[in-house]
């Protein structure tokens, strides 16, 4: 009787000790589970954080970009209207320039034509005296000198105003051509200026600068147009009259 209640305290007390391991054991797993959450929770927050951090990285830098895209764009598009608005300058100064040269020829020519004309006037004069001298002996041939004298400042006004009619014809089509070169050119500079494929742009650039090369194959293009060219002969000096010659008609 002892012996059983000894092994049924024995049994109770081991039944008790499994009992305590068991709630130890349970304990230790749920500790360890707590703490594996609590380190997957802390894992998934720095992973969180961190993703964030990145993200807010990647916007910043992508606002960065675009801000300085649109300052390239912005500082592009007013160097162009800059660069415009020289060769426009550059191009009116070449025209004034260029008027003003005309101008100055034309009242040479004009100088020159009313030299010519008093040249012809003086020896019309002295045409005329030496006529009178010599009326009997020279009157024929005084009147061949004065009808070639006519006939050549006839000549010399008609090929003035030819000239100067072509030379202001050709000014006025050179000027139109610039005009329109100037045009083409802010085209292509505001199309530069918006233009966002690198390859539109190259092939914008490429048109810019053969249209730039075609403004100035333009201007160039009246550098010695329009002169009068020396008459042959015409500085050449003059053999001098014999005294009492009343043919001579030198000044």
């Amino acid at each position: 009787m002892s012996e059983q209640k000894e092994s049924s305290v024995l049994f109770s007390l081991k039944e008790l000790m499994n009992l305590e391991e068991d709630r130890i054991k349970t304990e230790d797993a749920e500790k360890a589970a707590a703490a594996a959450a609590a380190e997957q929770a802390r894992v998934d927050a720095e992973r969180a954080a961190r993703e964030a951090e990145e993200a807010r990285i990647r916007a910043e830098n992508e606002r960065r970009r675009i801000e300085d895209q649109r300052a390239r764009e912005e500082a592009a598009r007013l160097e162009a209207i800059r660069h415009g608005e020289i060769e426009k300058a550059r191009t009116e100064a070449e025209n004034k320039a260029r008027l003003e040269a005309l101008a100055a020829q034309q009242q040479h020519e004009r100088n020159l034509a009313a030299i010519n004309q008093d040249q012809s006037k003086k020896k019309l004069r002295n045409l005329l005296i030496g006529g009178a001298a010599v009326v009997v002996l020279g009157g024929s041939i005084a009147g061949y000198f004065i009808y070639q004298s006519s006939v050549k400042a006839e000549q010399e006004r008609v090929a003035l105003a030819a000239q100067k009619a072509a030379t202001e014809e050709e000014l006025h089509r050179q000027q139109e051509a610039a005009k329109e070169s100037q045009n083409k050119i802010n085209a292509l500079l505001a199309q530069l200026s918006s233009a966002k494929d690198d390859a539109e742009k190259a092939k914008l650039q490429q048109q810019l600068e053969a249209e730039k090369a075609k403004q100035d194959e333009i201007s160039k293009g009246h550098g010695g147009g329009g002169r009068i060219a020396p008459k042959a002969g015409s500085d050449a000096p003059k053999p001098k009259c014999r005294p009492g010659d009343p043919l001579c008609t030198d000044i």
